[in-house]
């Protein structure tokens, strides 16, 4: 055999070894960075499972757990207004609940949001952000604004709209 064809074959197999590397690099890099959300039926059952664990409530925000034995994390709104994260493992079943508590840095902790106000500053925000699904409404610390409301849309991109007194939106801004 020909001494180029040998050195001719090596940088084939080597360019091929290196190429599959490369690509199994980039599959695993992005299922590492994948968005840990869970969607669909098994969002609703995980969620329906949280709910059922603390009474009563609705769900905020349903993402796959990042400690060992722990499947899923879920945010839950108590009707109460108070928020809990709920840990589940792959049966459901309940491993710990954490109240959430108001971010004193951020001043939400001053000032409740009543039904009637979280009801008006959802309208507003869903209204600026037509098919979207509210995620939070705080009080906001910031002068002339009243509410900061989260909102996904529909092709999931978050949306923070800011809010006066008079549930007007001030601002939009898509998050990062």
């Amino acid at each position: 055999m020909n001494i180029s064809q040998l050195r001719s074959k090596r940088v084939i197999v080597t360019t091929a070894a290196l190429a599959a590397l490369a690509v199994g690099g980039g599959v695993w890099a992005t299922a590492a960075n994948a968005d840990p959300e869970v969607q669909g039926g098994d969002r609703d059952r995980v969620g329906a499972a949280a709910v059922q664990a603390v009474g009563g409530g609705t769900v905020l925000d349903v993402e796959t757990g990042d400690d060992r034995g722990e499947a899923y994390e879920v945010e839950v709104r108590k009707p109460d207004g108070s928020e809990v994260d709920v840990l589940l493992d792959k049966d459901l079943k309940v491993l710990a609940q954490q109240a959430e508590t108001p971010d004193a840095a951020a001043g939400t902790g001053d000032r409740p949001v009543s039904d009637a106000d979280r009801a008006a500053a959802e309208k507003a925000a869903l209204g600026a952000i037509a098919g979207g699904t509210v995620l939070d409404v705080e009080a906001s610390d910031d002068q002339d604004v009243a509410y900061d409301v989260e909102v996904r849309a529909a092709d999931n991109t978050e949306w923070d709209v800011e809010l006066d007194a008079a549930f007007k939106v001030l601002t939009k801004n898509a998050d990062d």
